[in-house]
């Protein structure tokens, strides 16, 4: 896997992204948007629209869904994507587990002062988005939106030789952590970046977005914005990752009815009994 390390990984990504979003004639762009959910297994009957209204690649991969294809649990606290969860486990001090043998720390992954007292003694849950996954990222709890923190990075793909080989991964793409402050204390949503994701897009703030000319910057809201349980948070121009912190006073409250599947969907409970 060599070529990993010599691909010119952030001008491929853009290269990608501006590719996907090419509009082809409407023949040829209905072929591709079928292939493309043909070779993925691709649930047509929950998109919002159809495969055909779709007017390029890109368009249909950030998709949005149905109304009535992710029903919202009453828990507490949801899933905030379709994905595979990768890793999940108590946070042991500021070190999370990336793969076997390699861990990464809350205060490289987000770089805001207090990272630590925030996170230490936590929870964390690792979420990969496949490409044939819904690619909007929703709020796994209802709060307020304090601030939110872009880190240039590398783009390094996020599969598993790069995740057993490259140290704290996670912390050396580029990322966008948007923290959210609830009645238990805050969470943590991290987007992060790899190689192919065009870009990343908040919803509240468009003013953000990755693999762009931004600097490493840190945006505090003198107005918190508010945000409920389920409501859209951002999405992936392509595939990427999502790790999710938890405070240790909220996993407090969950720790013992914890609901973690290999596979879920948005708007699923992350806490037994709802």
């Amino acid at each position: 896997m060599w070529i990993l390390k010599v691909l010119p990984r952030k001008r491929l990504s853009k290269f990608v992204g501006r590719w996907a979003f090419k509009k082809f004639p409407k023949p040829l762009q209905v072929q591709i948007n079928y292939a493309y959910a043909r070779f993925f297994n691709i649930n047509l009957h929950e998109t919002e629209f159809p495969y055909y209204d779709y007017n390029s690649l890109g368009e249909f991969f950030i998709r949005r869904l149905k109304p009535s294809a992710r029903p919202l649990s009453a828990a507490p606290v949801v899933h905030p994507s379709d994905s595979v969860i990768a890793q999940h486990g108590t946070i042991d001090g500021t070190v999370m587990i990336q793969a076997k043998g390699k861990d990464f720390t809350v205060e490289k992954l987000i770089q805001i002062p207090d990272a630590k007292e925030k996170y230490a003694d936590g929870y964390f849950l690792t979420y990969y988005l496949s490409p044939k996954d819904y690619h909007r990222v929703h709020s796994p709890v209802t709060g307020f939106i304090t601030q939110i923190q872009y880190c240039t990075g590398d783009l390094w793909p996020v599969n598993q030789w790069a995740l057993e080989n490259i140290p704290e991964l996670y912390a050396e793409n580029e990322r966008i952590y948007v923290e959210i402050a609830t009645e238990n204390g805050p969470v943590g949503v991290v987007f992060v970046g790899a190689t192919n994701v065009g870009s990343i897009i908040l919803s509240f703030d468009r003013k953000i977005f990755t693999n762009w000319k931004l600097k490493t910057m840190n945006k505090v809201y003198e107005q918190p914005i508010p945000i409920e349980k389920g409501a859209e948070l951002g999405m992936f121009r392509m595939g990427s990752t999502i790790v999710a912190l938890y405070n240790k006073e909220m996993m407090g409250l969950y720790k013992d009815s914890l609901d973690i599947k290999k596979v879920v969907k948005v708007g699923q409970g992350l806490v037994k009994g709802y």
